[in-house]
């Protein structure tokens, strides 16, 4: 199904190097807004950097992957010390496909991390990488958003861990 993920966590925080080895995941294109802080938050949420630290450090590479900008997308990725692509289309495969020559990662050993199934886990599983949705860290103020989050409900998986 185009809208499954394939695992869920309520953060990014409890995504774990042991769960990425096990999965053979060796690459994470990672979402910006509502993975890793909120909505045009210049700063990561808490423990965001530990967390990028520890999996980095695990020999995982990660690159942010976010259909904003570049002056909303690049002081943060500068900040984290990590690559990103910017307007990258989600769900068109265009940012996926960016982002895996940038890191030299076979498809097959690349997870998608987001908070919205109908940009990151459908563009995930477009693109057949797998999808590990995060609950989003904070509650939708625009009715778009808040329309979109109302028609992801039946799509939302139970949670991996």
């Amino acid at each position: 199904m185009l809208f499954r993920a394939d695992f869920a966590f309520k953060s990014v925080l409890e995504i774990t190097p042991e769960f990425l080895k096990e999965e053979n995941i060796k690459g994470l294109l990672l979402d910006l807004d509502n993975t890793l802080t909120t909505h045009d938050n210049p700063k990561p949420a808490n423990g965001v950097i530990d967390w990028i630290k520890h999996i980095l450090e695990s020999g995982v590479k990660m690159v942010i992957v976010s259909n904003n900008h570049p002056p909303r997308v690049k002081p943060f990725a500068d900040m984290l010390g990590l690559e990103f692509i910017c307007e990258g289309k989600k769900p068109l495969s265009s940012g996926f496909n960016r982002a895996q020559k940038l890191m030299g990662i076979p498809f097959s050993q690349l997870a998608a991390v987001g908070d919205q199934i109908f940009t990151d886990i459908l563009g995930a599983n477009l693109k057949r990488i797998k999808g590990i949705y995060v609950s989003p860290i904070e509650h939708e103020k625009t009715r778009f958003f808040r329309f979109k989050r109302w028609a992801e409900k039946p799509f939302l998986p139970k949670f991996s861990k």
